[in-house]
């Protein structure tokens, strides 16, 4: 049954989980507004009578806080508060049946890459033509550039290739476009995200496409940063080293998802390589380009993994020095290889006892780097006005997870623009700073 909205209802979207989630919304949102209909997203708005809910279904956390959340809008629609309540998402392509059964006053819930049927049940059709068009949640300089869907790995902790099928590139012609039209909304730095970055290319072109791509987004007229995320460590496209090296448009910055260096764990893990592959691919990165940053991210606690593995993640961790590092407990989860083969049996204690002195480890890391920068003028985009001060990041910050940039409110500053600004202090995860020169652009 469908409920027909009428023009300038306004539908709330609630998006949990990841950045991949957020373009989903975005997507979805552009094309309810192509029809005059208002959209508000992750915000109380007393005019709207829809809700929408974009959920996470990775892991047990998310799991939870996307269960509380459709719940807390089961309550509001009780009370009367709003009329329509839909769940799309990675929770409810995981458990539709499960979920049909349990909330059923949920209107209706939908999988993934599920717009068309969501767009047609509240009565409106799906416009082809707005495919690469989104409505821009973030600040507005700034936007995620999700490259492909789905994921080819095999990794035995991972519920992805199972909700979001295998891997599909987006066509680079279609992202070219798609860029150039956030460009023309004012967006200036483009975060690249896919389930796997690495892998880019190989489907539709029988070849890693990666480097190629991100050379003509740099050609996109008012694209001044691009930032690349989730780099698998294998099938790691050399060539792209060279375009981050002498490319000033592209952000000395890999982040890399390693997830364990002992050799036992990577194996259990099916990670399809090895220790000496790792800190092989670590010291090329860092010929190449001496001053790159290197996120990356840890899993403590998979099944298997022995007080002797973990001390060598943690001698691993304080030899290699990473920029960047967050640390995951495991989750076990159904349907996966983990899930399914192996036992959970390393106690919850544990895991964040490990995970707990991996990130000790990585927060002394990260403050002696922090205070080396102190004295050195950086450019600096900035984010958002917070009180008396500005907050912003130099080009080895990624929004939401890494560092941020703290100035005194000055007359000259604007959200959105690049400055130069001298470091004057710093702690583990924060640098301050003080106006130095006028806009960059």
């Amino acid at each position: 049954m469908k409920t027909r909205l009428k023009p300038d209802d306004t539908i709330l979207f609630v998006t949990l989980g990841c950045s991949k989630n957020v373009v989903d919304s975005e997507r979805l949102m552009s094309q309810f507004a192509a029809h005059g209909l208002r959209v508000a997203h992750d915000r109380d708005d007393a005019n709207a009578r829809t809700v929408i809910i974009n959920t996470c279904g990775f892991i047990l956390d998310a799991k939870k806080e996307s269960i509380d959340t459709i719940l807390s809008y089961v309550n509001a629609k009780k009370q009367g508060k709003i009329d329509n309540l839909y769940v799309m998402g990675c929770l409810s392509e995981r458990y539709a049946n499960e979920l049909r059964n349990e909330i059923p006053e949920v209107d209706k819930f939908f999988g993934v890459n599920s717009f068309q049927p969501i767009i047609e049940s509240l009565g409106y059709n799906y416009q082809e033509n707005l495919l690469g068009e989104r409505l821009i949640t973030t600040p507005s300089h700034y936007a995620f550039f999700k490259i492909s869907e789905g994921c080819n790995r095999t990794c035995a902790f991972c519920a992805i290739p199972g909700i979001r099928g295998k891997y599909q590139s987006v066509p680079v012609e279609k992202l070219v476009a798609e860029a150039q039209s956030l460009a023309a909304k004012g967006v200036k730095e483009l975060i690249i995200i896919a389930q796997d970055t690495s892998n880019y290319g190989y489907d539709l072109y029988k070849k890693s496409q990666l480097s190629y791509l991100i050379q003509k987004l740099s050609e996109v007229e008012g694209i001044e940063w691009i930032r690349i995320h989730y780099m698998y460590p294998v099938d790691f496209p050399d060539d792209l080293l060279e375009v981050i090296k002498y490319n000033p448009k592209v952000c000395k910055y890999i982040d890399m998802p390693i997830q364990h260096i002992s050799d036992n764990v990577l194996s259990r893990m099916r990670r399809g390589h090895t220790r000496e592959h790792l800190t092989d691919l670590i010291a090329r990165i860092r010929y190449v380009i001496p001053e790159i940053c290197l996120r990356t991210t840890f899993l403590v606690g998979f099944p298997g993994e022995t007080e002797a593995d973990f001390e060598e993640l943690c001698q691993f961790v304080e030899s290699t020095k990473f920029d960047r590092a967050g640390v995951f407990t495991y989750s076990h989860e159904e349907n996966t290889f983990a899930g399914i083969n192996y036992s959970d049996r390393i106690p919850f204690a544990t895991k964040k006892k490990r995970a707990d002195k991996l990130m000790a480890i990585q927060q002394k890391i990260s403050e002696q780097k922090n205070e080396q920068k102190i004295g050195q003028v950086l450019k600096v985009i900035i984010d958002r006005l917070e009180n008396d001060y500005f907050i912003g990041r130099t080009q080895f910050d990624s929004p939401e997870v890494d560092n941020e940039v703290i100035i005194k409110k000055h007359p000259d500053i604007e959200v959105g623009n690049f400055y130069f600004i001298k470091i004057t202090n710093a702690d583990a995860f924060d640098l301050w700073g003080e106006f130095f020169s006028e806009k960059i652009y």
